[in-house]
Protein backbone atom coordinates (compact mmCIF):
# COMPACT_ATOMS: atom_id res chain seq x y z
CA UNK A 1 0.00 0.00 0.00
CA UNK A 2 1.58 3.40 -1.27
CA UNK A 3 0.97 6.84 0.42
CA UNK A 4 0.96 10.10 -1.09
CA UNK A 5 0.85 13.55 0.45
CA UNK A 6 0.21 16.65 -1.84
CA UNK A 7 1.59 19.74 0.95
CA UNK A 8 2.75 23.16 0.54
CA UNK A 9 4.89 25.67 2.49
CA UNK A 10 2.03 28.30 2.31
CA UNK A 11 -1.75 28.60 1.60
CA UNK A 12 -2.48 29.65 -1.82
CA UNK A 13 -0.48 27.20 -3.96
CA UNK A 14 -3.35 25.54 -5.53
CA UNK A 15 -2.82 22.14 -3.80
CA UNK A 16 -6.09 21.21 -3.10
CA UNK A 17 -7.16 22.02 -6.41
CA UNK A 18 -4.23 19.73 -7.88
CA UNK A 19 -4.95 17.07 -5.13
CA UNK A 20 -9.04 17.11 -6.87
CA UNK A 21 -7.14 16.82 -9.85
CA UNK A 22 -4.87 13.91 -9.39
CA UNK A 23 -7.43 12.30 -7.65
CA UNK A 24 -9.34 11.85 -10.61
CA UNK A 25 -6.54 11.10 -12.88
CA UNK A 26 -6.33 7.89 -10.25
CA UNK A 27 -7.61 4.51 -10.61
CA UNK A 28 -9.98 4.73 -7.23
CA UNK A 29 -7.53 5.65 -4.44
CA UNK A 30 -8.76 6.28 -0.72
CA UNK A 31 -8.70 9.83 -0.75
CA UNK A 32 -7.82 11.72 2.68
CA UNK A 33 -7.95 15.48 3.58
CA UNK A 34 -5.52 16.39 6.29
CA UNK A 35 -6.30 19.84 6.65
CA UNK A 36 -9.02 19.17 9.41
CA UNK A 37 -8.37 23.17 10.57
CA UNK A 38 -9.63 24.46 7.55
CA UNK A 39 -10.63 21.86 5.38
CA UNK A 40 -12.19 22.33 1.49
CA UNK A 41 -11.48 19.09 -0.20
CA UNK A 42 -15.08 18.54 -0.38
CA UNK A 43 -16.58 21.65 -2.08
CA UNK A 44 -15.01 20.24 -5.06
CA UNK A 45 -15.22 16.16 -4.32
CA UNK A 46 -18.94 16.68 -2.67
CA UNK A 47 -19.05 13.32 -0.42
CA UNK A 48 -21.73 11.87 0.76
CA UNK A 49 -21.30 10.72 4.17
CA UNK A 50 -21.77 7.28 5.18
CA UNK A 51 -20.41 7.42 8.59
CA UNK A 52 -19.86 10.05 11.15
CA UNK A 53 -17.87 10.10 14.44
CA UNK A 54 -17.24 12.93 17.08
CA UNK A 55 -13.59 13.22 17.60
CA UNK A 56 -12.73 13.62 21.30
CA UNK A 57 -9.73 14.69 22.64
CA UNK A 58 -8.32 16.21 26.32
CA UNK A 59 -11.18 17.35 28.86
CA UNK A 60 -12.92 20.80 29.74
CA UNK A 61 -13.56 21.59 33.50
CA UNK A 62 -17.32 22.05 34.03
CA UNK A 63 -18.66 24.09 37.25
CA UNK A 64 -22.04 22.48 38.86
CA UNK A 65 -23.44 26.14 40.08
CA UNK A 66 -25.84 24.15 42.49
CA UNK A 67 -23.08 22.65 44.04
CA UNK A 68 -20.30 25.38 43.88
CA UNK A 69 -19.67 27.05 47.19
CA UNK A 70 -18.71 30.19 45.45
CA UNK A 71 -15.35 30.41 47.73
CA UNK A 72 -13.36 31.81 44.43
CA UNK A 73 -10.33 29.21 45.54
CA UNK A 74 -10.56 28.16 41.84
CA UNK A 75 -10.55 31.10 40.12
CA UNK A 76 -7.91 32.30 42.40
CA UNK A 77 -5.67 29.04 41.66
CA UNK A 78 -6.41 29.03 37.76
CA UNK A 79 -3.13 30.64 36.21
CA UNK A 80 -4.85 30.82 32.85
CA UNK A 81 -7.70 32.84 34.08
CA UNK A 82 -10.42 30.64 32.80
CA UNK A 83 -12.42 30.78 35.54
CA UNK A 84 -15.04 33.84 35.10
CA UNK A 85 -18.13 35.44 37.12
CA UNK A 86 -21.25 35.73 35.42
CA UNK A 87 -23.91 37.17 37.70
CA UNK A 88 -22.40 36.28 40.84
CA UNK A 89 -21.25 32.44 39.60
CA UNK A 90 -18.07 30.95 39.02
CA UNK A 91 -17.94 29.18 35.71
CA UNK A 92 -15.40 28.12 33.30
CA UNK A 93 -14.73 29.81 30.42
CA UNK A 94 -14.27 27.18 27.41
CA UNK A 95 -11.81 28.88 25.25
CA UNK A 96 -9.42 29.99 27.75
CA UNK A 97 -9.64 26.63 30.08
CA UNK A 98 -6.82 24.11 28.50
CA UNK A 99 -7.69 21.22 30.90
CA UNK A 100 -4.81 21.14 33.40
CA UNK A 101 -7.16 19.82 35.88
CA UNK A 102 -6.27 21.98 39.33
CA UNK A 103 -9.82 23.73 39.82
CA UNK A 104 -11.26 20.23 39.91
CA UNK A 105 -7.95 18.62 42.06
CA UNK A 106 -8.58 21.87 45.28
CA UNK A 107 -12.23 22.38 44.95
CA UNK A 108 -13.74 21.66 48.40
CA UNK A 109 -16.89 21.33 47.17
CA UNK A 110 -16.06 18.64 44.53
CA UNK A 111 -18.58 20.97 42.21
CA UNK A 112 -16.12 20.81 38.89
CA UNK A 113 -16.43 17.90 36.40
CA UNK A 114 -14.09 16.51 34.51
CA UNK A 115 -15.67 15.77 31.36
CA UNK A 116 -14.03 14.35 27.65
CA UNK A 117 -13.97 17.73 25.33
CA UNK A 118 -15.60 17.19 21.59
CA UNK A 119 -13.23 18.60 19.40
CA UNK A 120 -14.83 17.69 15.76
CA UNK A 121 -16.42 15.20 13.82
CA UNK A 122 -14.93 12.90 11.23
CA UNK A 123 -16.46 11.44 8.39
CA UNK A 124 -16.30 7.81 5.91
CA UNK A 125 -17.84 9.13 2.38
CA UNK A 126 -17.77 8.38 -1.05
CA UNK A 127 -16.88 10.58 -3.66
CA UNK A 128 -17.11 10.38 -7.50
CA UNK A 129 -13.38 9.65 -7.61
CA UNK A 130 -13.56 6.89 -4.24
CA UNK A 131 -13.73 6.43 -1.08
CA UNK A 132 -13.33 9.57 1.22
CA UNK A 133 -12.07 10.26 4.26
CA UNK A 134 -12.13 13.50 6.14
CA UNK A 135 -12.97 15.90 9.05
CA UNK A 136 -13.80 18.96 10.33
CA UNK A 137 -12.38 20.68 14.16
CA UNK A 138 -14.96 22.78 15.90
CA UNK A 139 -13.41 26.20 15.86
CA UNK A 140 -11.04 26.99 18.47
CA UNK A 141 -10.51 23.42 19.09
CA UNK A 142 -7.04 21.58 19.79
CA UNK A 143 -5.21 18.10 18.52
CA UNK A 144 -5.12 18.64 15.00
CA UNK A 145 -2.16 16.61 15.01
CA UNK A 146 -4.15 13.96 16.79
CA UNK A 147 -6.76 14.04 14.47
CA UNK A 148 -4.77 13.84 11.64
CA UNK A 149 -3.16 10.65 12.89
CA UNK A 150 -6.66 9.21 13.21
CA UNK A 151 -7.65 9.96 9.82
CA UNK A 152 -4.76 8.05 8.36
CA UNK A 153 -5.55 5.07 10.31
CA UNK A 154 -9.19 5.29 9.07
CA UNK A 155 -8.09 5.85 5.20
CA UNK A 156 -5.66 2.86 5.90
CA UNK A 157 -8.13 0.50 7.36
CA UNK A 158 -10.76 1.44 4.70
CA UNK A 159 -8.14 0.86 1.75
CA UNK A 160 -7.26 -2.53 3.25
CA UNK A 161 -11.28 -3.60 3.58
CA UNK A 162 -11.75 -2.41 -0.12
CA UNK A 163 -8.34 -3.86 -1.71
CA UNK A 164 -7.18 -0.63 -2.74
CA UNK A 165 -3.17 0.00 -2.91
CA UNK A 166 -3.05 3.79 -2.47
CA UNK A 167 -3.98 6.79 -0.37
CA UNK A 168 -3.88 10.17 -1.62
CA UNK A 169 -4.18 13.00 1.20
CA UNK A 170 -4.16 16.71 0.69
CA UNK A 171 -2.04 18.00 3.91
CA UNK A 172 -2.68 21.28 5.87
CA UNK A 173 -0.50 24.53 4.59
CA UNK A 174 2.90 25.24 6.54
CA UNK A 175 4.98 23.04 8.74
CA UNK A 176 3.00 23.04 11.63
CA UNK A 177 1.59 20.58 13.58
CA UNK A 178 -0.84 18.62 11.65
CA UNK A 179 1.60 18.17 8.61
CA UNK A 180 4.08 16.78 10.83
CA UNK A 181 1.73 14.06 11.90
CA UNK A 182 0.42 13.98 7.68
CA UNK A 183 4.10 13.38 6.44
CA UNK A 184 4.75 9.78 9.62
CA UNK A 185 4.36 7.11 6.96
CA UNK A 186 3.94 8.53 3.79
CA UNK A 187 5.96 7.02 1.23
CA UNK A 188 6.52 10.64 -0.80
CA UNK A 189 5.33 14.22 -0.38
CA UNK A 190 4.74 15.79 -3.44
CA UNK A 191 5.63 19.78 -2.56
CA UNK A 192 3.55 22.48 -4.38
CA UNK A 193 4.50 25.55 -4.76
CA UNK A 194 4.64 28.77 -6.62
CA UNK A 195 6.88 31.51 -8.10
CA UNK A 196 6.95 33.94 -5.36
CA UNK A 197 9.86 34.65 -3.42
CA UNK A 198 7.63 33.78 -0.30
CA UNK A 199 6.80 30.73 -2.00
CA UNK A 200 10.29 29.36 -2.49
CA UNK A 201 10.91 30.56 1.38
CA UNK A 202 8.52 28.37 2.37
CA UNK A 203 9.19 25.35 -0.12
CA UNK A 204 12.93 25.49 1.99
CA UNK A 205 10.73 24.72 5.13
CA UNK A 206 8.36 22.10 4.21
CA UNK A 207 11.19 20.07 1.91
CA UNK A 208 13.44 20.86 5.01
CA UNK A 209 10.75 18.86 7.21
CA UNK A 210 10.74 16.60 4.79
CA UNK A 211 14.59 15.51 4.79
CA UNK A 212 14.11 15.69 8.55
CA UNK A 213 12.00 12.89 8.49
CA UNK A 214 13.60 11.33 5.49
CA UNK A 215 10.56 11.41 3.23
CA UNK A 216 11.23 11.27 -0.74
CA UNK A 217 9.85 14.55 -2.14
CA UNK A 218 9.01 15.69 -5.45
CA UNK A 219 8.43 19.86 -6.91
CA UNK A 220 5.43 21.09 -8.34
CA UNK A 221 5.23 24.77 -9.55
CA UNK A 222 1.49 25.99 -10.10
CA UNK A 223 0.99 29.46 -12.02
CA UNK A 224 4.46 29.15 -13.09
CA UNK A 225 4.09 31.89 -16.01
CA UNK A 226 3.19 34.54 -13.38
CA UNK A 227 6.86 34.60 -12.80
CA UNK A 228 9.36 32.82 -15.12
CA UNK A 229 12.79 33.85 -13.33
CA UNK A 230 11.36 32.77 -9.78
CA UNK A 231 10.78 29.31 -11.39
CA UNK A 232 13.70 28.60 -12.85
CA UNK A 233 15.43 29.54 -9.44
CA UNK A 234 12.67 27.36 -7.91
CA UNK A 235 13.41 24.56 -10.62
CA UNK A 236 17.71 25.24 -10.01
CA UNK A 237 17.27 24.89 -5.96
CA UNK A 238 15.12 22.05 -6.57
CA UNK A 239 17.52 19.90 -8.56
CA UNK A 240 20.25 21.08 -5.98
CA UNK A 241 18.62 19.93 -3.12
CA UNK A 242 18.09 15.97 -4.81
CA UNK A 243 14.21 16.80 -4.95
CA UNK A 244 12.56 15.47 -7.89
CA UNK A 245 11.08 18.23 -10.32
CA UNK A 246 7.95 17.05 -11.17
CA UNK A 247 5.83 19.65 -13.40
CA UNK A 248 5.15 23.40 -13.94
CA UNK A 249 1.74 24.53 -14.41
CA UNK A 250 1.08 27.97 -16.08
CA UNK A 251 -1.86 29.83 -14.63
CA UNK A 252 -5.29 28.84 -16.31
CA UNK A 253 -8.51 30.66 -15.60
CA UNK A 254 -10.23 27.33 -15.72
CA UNK A 255 -9.20 26.59 -12.05
CA UNK A 256 -11.01 29.15 -10.45
CA UNK A 257 -14.00 28.59 -13.09
CA UNK A 258 -13.96 25.00 -11.39
CA UNK A 259 -14.02 25.83 -7.83
CA UNK A 260 -17.10 27.61 -8.44
CA UNK A 261 -19.08 24.70 -10.50
CA UNK A 262 -17.89 21.99 -7.89
CA UNK A 263 -15.52 20.12 -10.26
CA UNK A 264 -12.50 19.42 -10.79
CA UNK A 265 -9.83 20.68 -14.07
CA UNK A 266 -9.45 17.64 -15.81
CA UNK A 267 -13.52 17.27 -15.69
CA UNK A 268 -13.56 19.61 -18.41
CA UNK A 269 -12.91 17.61 -21.32
CA UNK A 270 -9.56 17.24 -22.86
CA UNK A 271 -7.43 20.05 -22.70
CA UNK A 272 -3.66 21.10 -22.63
CA UNK A 273 -3.06 21.25 -19.04
CA UNK A 274 -5.39 18.38 -18.45
CA UNK A 275 -3.11 16.44 -20.44
CA UNK A 276 -0.16 17.80 -18.74
CA UNK A 277 -1.46 17.03 -15.18
CA UNK A 278 -2.50 13.50 -15.76
CA UNK A 279 1.16 13.11 -17.20
CA UNK A 280 2.43 14.59 -14.13
CA UNK A 281 -0.05 12.19 -12.19
CA UNK A 282 1.51 9.01 -14.31
CA UNK A 283 5.22 10.75 -13.07
CA UNK A 284 4.07 10.82 -9.50
CA UNK A 285 2.91 7.10 -9.13
CA UNK A 286 6.12 5.81 -10.94
CA UNK A 287 8.29 7.94 -8.27
CA UNK A 288 6.34 6.56 -5.45
CA UNK A 289 6.18 3.20 -6.13
CA UNK A 290 10.42 3.55 -6.13
CA UNK A 291 9.98 5.23 -2.84
CA UNK A 292 7.97 2.82 -1.31
CA UNK A 293 9.87 0.12 -2.44
CA UNK A 294 13.19 1.57 -1.34
CA UNK A 295 11.62 1.80 2.09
Amino acid sequence: MREILIISGKGGTGKTSLTAAFAHAADRPVICDLDVDAPDLHLLLQPRYEQTETFVSGHEAVIDAETCEQCGLCADMCRFDAIVQRDGEYAVDPIRCEGCKVCVQFCPANAIAFPESECGLWHISTCRFGPMVHAQLHPGAENSGRLVTLLKQQARQLAEKQGLDLILCDGAPGVGCPVISSLAGTDLAVLVTEPTPSGLHDLKRIAELCKHFKTPAGVIVNKSDLNPDVTAAIKEWSEESGLTYLAEFPFDPDFPRAQVEGKVITEFGETALGALIKQTWTAIESLSRVSSRAA
